[in-house]
């Protein structure tokens, strides 16, 4: 699609220092990059006035109703924004553009654990990908009220059985962090809110295009109106990252929209802020303790933020594809890397300084545990299969774990087949196979084939040379958003 004109150059000293560029049912993270605008734009240090009237839009929940046993308050404030399918109120003609086809859900898609220091100096933002492995505590169903012991589920279906209040005593009881306030978004007052912004500024080092939500971005600086934006953070077929790489998506847009937001003469108009701030306000629901003096204040605290005042993170995972019986596949974090992130955020400390050390490693464009591979034996040597496999899982790809014998078994050079739409995974693995054949098979899907050949003799170590890409690193906004 023809790319909106850019806006006139930002001084240099607004400018990013160094950039690095960095999924769905629905695009839950505009509802929570619009939510958190708000306090944004509140910077502007426009008066209460601005903000009276609009208090009466917010819709009111009490996700803490005879809460207990709660973790011990820590430093700073914490908010999960929670988003839900409301692709109900789209226009035919906008669900015919955006492809946003099929009924609402009315679920959660994805959360975010934002923190504010207590000094008002730092926001830190932390993804918690949908199909994470949980544990509810005990509660009772609020469709059938059957009461329910505790039980493994996915973390989006905390909602569905419980609402608002099981949301946060199950991210509660996961994170050890006490939730201040709780934020629930629909995703279609993003689209008005960035349109009303006049559109936000994304980049990317190559294409991206995703047939599913029609995206369609070449490689370079973009700015993207409401419909747009929403297309970029919804897909997850842009690459072969999946989730992940549409997590750090979502991570960049909010990075260039509090860049853009706190930078820009556009927040100093009284009459764009209060369109935004209703825009956004008319569908949030929110806590009793969370209202427009709030915003306010919280706003006037951020007035000096910048792009490198705000982090972002998603919590270090161990393993995905994690089979739960009764569950299915899941995101199974890492205890003691997730465990040192939230101890973090209780400390109220950077997440910076968490960021992943690096090793010695051939860097690639893919992390390898985005990487799904099933190994084939080309040869007639008994357990290469199983040795390619082993080996490969030993230095983080997602291996089957279930090696079979290839069609042909005469094979001298190891291959690696992929379908065309991978092609940045399929080279990151042929990375760690020194030598191997790079074969394009249209239509096979994301996994990945290794066809061992009788040449393989070892697996080399790689890495994502972003560290965004699958190590889980923290990235500041400065590092995320557009140069």
């Amino acid at each position: 699609m023809p790319t909106p004109p850019r806006r006139p150059a930002r001084p240099r000293s607004l400018r990013s220092r160094r950039p690095r560029v960095r999924r769905t049912r629905s695009g839950w993270a505009m509802r929570a990059v619009t939510t958190l605008s708000v306090t944004v734009l509140a910077s502007a240090g426009i008066g209460h006035a601005m903000l009276t009237g609009l208090e009466q839009d917010i819709a009111r929940v009490d996700p803490f109703k005879d809460m207990k046993n709660r973790p011990v308050p820590g430093h700073g404030m914490n908010i999960l924004l929670v988003g839900t399918d409301g692709r109900d109120q789209v226009t035919k003609e906008e669900r015919h553009r955006y492809r946003l086809g099929g009924a609402p859900c009315h679920c959660t898609d994805t959360m975010m654990i934002v923190h504010i220091s207590e000094d008002r100096k730092r926001a830190s933002v932390v993804s918690l990908p949908r199909d994470s492995y949980a544990e509810t505590p005990a509660h009772t169903d609020r469709a059938t009220g059957v009461r329910h012991d505790p039980h493994p589920i996915k973390l989006n279906a905390a909602y569905a059985e419980g609402g608002p209040q099981l949301t946060v005593r199950t991210v509660e009881h996961m994170t050890k962090v006490k939730i201040d306030h709780y934020l629930e978004v629909d995703f279609i007052s993003f689209m008005k809110t960035v349109d009303v912004l006049g559109g936000v500024e994304i980049c990317t080092t190559r294409p991206l295009k995703d047939p599913y939500t029609g995206l369609d971005l070449p490689a370079g600086t973009h700015r993207l109106n409401g419909g747009q934006a929403l297309q970029y953070v919804r897909s997850r077929h842009a690459d072969g990252s999946s989730d992940l790489g549409r997590m750090q998506r979502q991570q960049r847009f909010l990075a260039s929209l509090i860049e853009y937001s706190t930078s820009s003469g556009v927040l100093l108009n009284p009459m764009k802020f209060h369109d935004v701030t209703g825009a956004v306000l008319g569908s949030v629901r929110a806590d009793e303790g969370f209202g427009t003096k709030e915003l306010f204040d919280l706003g006037r605290a951020m007035r000096t933020f910048s792009p490198s005042s705000s982090e972002f993170t998603t919590v270090p995972i161990e393993q995905m594809g994690y089979a739960v019986k009764g569950v299915g596949s899941t995101v199974k974090w890492d205890e003691a890397g997730a465990s040192r992130l939230f101890q973090a955020l209780r400390d109220d400390q950077p997440l910076a300084r968490f960021k992943t050390r690096r090793s010695r490693a051939v860097r690639v464009e893919v992390a390898p545990r985005q990487i799904r591979v099933q190994v084939e034996n080309g040869t007639t040597v008994d357990g290469l299969g199983k040795r390619v496999d082993d080996r490969l899982a030993a230095v983080g790809f997602r291996t089957t774990g279930v090696p079979v014998n290839a069609r042909y078994r005469d094979v001298a050079r190891t291959v690696v087949v992929y379908d065309p739409r991978w092609d940045r995974s399929a080279r990151s693995l042929a990375a760690a196979l020194p030598g191997a054949e790079l074969r394009e098979v249209p239509g096979q899907g994301p996994t990945l084939r290794v066809i061992a050949g009788t040449d393989f003799k070892a697996v080399r170590k790689v890495r994502a040379a972003d560290a965004s890409q699958g190590e889980f690193g923290v990235v500041t906004g400065d590092e995320a958003s557009c140069p």
